[in-house]
């Protein structure tokens, strides 16, 4: 496969770590609107062609599919521009800034009969997989109840950086340029999390947001520091279970942090991924007189960067896809229509 890098961030560094190792893969090509950080990240990982447009790139044409690791409000508009000329792609999350746009995308992709995929990193999760697993075989009876969470600290922390100077962050925290806050960074990673650990989907959906004061006026610079901190999400499952879902910024001593508990008839599970390593817990079977919780061991999992290579050179379409993450950014649309109107909406 050859593989155009279509933005040359943080995230594209983490991604051609990845793609490096995988058989197969060559990164033909990169692509930035600003030449220094081009010219930076195309010679730390010995990238010949370099483009400072997108239409550059398609022209020139030799590659076989991109990755698409644009801010989130350019997803929409080069996502469609590499479908149009025939390229596979796998596009960073959310797929688009609204379910229209995501929906637009995904058919698409769908009738150029080209590879689509949303790197929804957290299904390299391992634990994640196998929770799902023992979920559909019947171990945990019918699920009653869900609860999932992502934490983050970025706010109260310099661990990953100072958001107060640097636009890497600052962004992320203004809906003028482009951000939908907690809810659009992240939420599409915690609501996948939830879904695909418990084998269900979301069927309704009540959510609360929150913007927190954290500058003189609410502004540094040319940043409105207006998008949504924490949110808080009650939610039902299609298979009858009923799911609460939240994510903030502000969670002091959790860097970054992911956890799903699964509460059936028969027995609970816990899922918890930390930058430290991921851990399964459950409490099945007799266990559950004593309330006793028991590690699982679990087996490694492809990464969806593996993924992605693999279902090119098969052309055999796999998951997470355009149409699931779609169907994710209409549960976040509706979200925030809850938080205005004050009332539960089916998805």
């Amino acid at each position: 496969m050859r593989l155009l890098v279509l933005g040359t961030g943080v995230m594209a560094k983490n991604q051609l770590t990845h793609f490096s190792k995988i058989d197969g893969v060559t990164v033909v090509g990169a692509v930035d609107t600003d030449p220094d950080r081009l010219s930076a990240f195309a010679d730390k990982f010995s990238i010949e062609k370099r483009f400072l447009s997108l239409e550059e790139a398609i022209a020139w044409g030799e590659f076989d599919a991109a990755t698409n690791i644009t801010p989130d409000r350019i997803h929409h508009p080069t996502t469609l521009a590499l479908i149009a000329a025939g390229k596979h792609v796998l596009c960073e999350k959310p797929l688009a800034e609204n379910y229209p746009k995501a929906l637009e995308m995904t058919e698409a992709a769908e009738k150029a009969g080209v590879i689509n995929m949303v790197n929804l990193t957290y299904r390299n999760v391992a634990p994640l997989q196998r929770a799902r697993e023992m979920v559909l075989a019947g171990e945990l009876g019918t699920i009653k109840h869900v609860e999932a969470s992502y934490l983050q600290s970025w706010l109260v922390s310099r661990a990953w950086g100072d958001w107060r100077t640097e636009s890497t962050w600052l962004w992320r925290l203004s809906t003028g340029h482009g951000s939908n806050g907690v809810l659009g960074d992240v939420g599409i990673h915690i609501l996948d999390f939830a879904a695909y650990g418990a084998a269900t989907d979301i069927d309704h959906v009540f959510a609360r947001l929150k913007t927190f004061n954290k500058a003189p006026g609410g502004q540094i610079g040319e940043y409105m520091l207006d998008a949504n901190d924490s949110f808080t999400m009650s939610v039902d499952f299609a298979n009858g279970a009923l799911g609460v879902i939240h994510a903030s910024r502000w969670a002091t001593g959790h860097l970054n942090e992911l956890k799903l508990r699964i509460y059936g008839e028969k027995g609970s599970l816990e899922v918890i991924h930390r930058p430290s390593g991921s851990e399964l817990r459950g409490c099945l079977g007799e266990d559950a007189e004593t309330a006793t919780w028991k590690e699982i061991e679990v087996t490694p999992v492809p990464t969806n960067y593996q993924r992605f290579a693999e279902a090119v050179a098969s052309g055999i379409q796999p998951d997470p896809n355009f149409r699931h993450a779609a169907n994710l950014q209409k549960v976040l649309d509706l979200a925030m229509v809850t938080e205005r109107e004050r009332r539960e909406l089916k998805v």
